[in-house]
């Protein structure tokens, strides 16, 4: 199992847009992954609503986890989507 600490960088958090974005890159995804607070269970990330649901605001870290082929850069690519401000001014 491989996993990543990151922090969110979207202003408004992994809520509504940056959520979606997120969710949609976890499922293009060759392997299964995970996102998850430090105080949270983890939730598949490529559900949005799950996503949403973690509660995750501007600053927070995040946890996320990848198991088989290709983890390593599947969670470099989806650290990178987590730490962009999607909705930034």
């Amino acid at each position: 199992m491989v996993e990543r600490h990151v922090t969110v960088g979207s202003a408004v958090g992994l809520h509504a847009r940056p959520a979606a974005v997120f969710a949609k890159a976890a499922a293009s995804q060759p392997v299964p992954v995970t996102i998850g607070k430090a105080d949270a269970d983890p939730v598949d990330a490529r559900s949005v609503l799950s996503v949403i649901g973690l509660g995750a605001r501007n600053g927070d870290e995040v946890v996320l986890r990848a198991d088989g082929p290709d983890a390593e850069r599947v969670l470099d690519e989806l650290a990178e989507v987590v730490a962009t401000d999607h909705d930034g001014a």
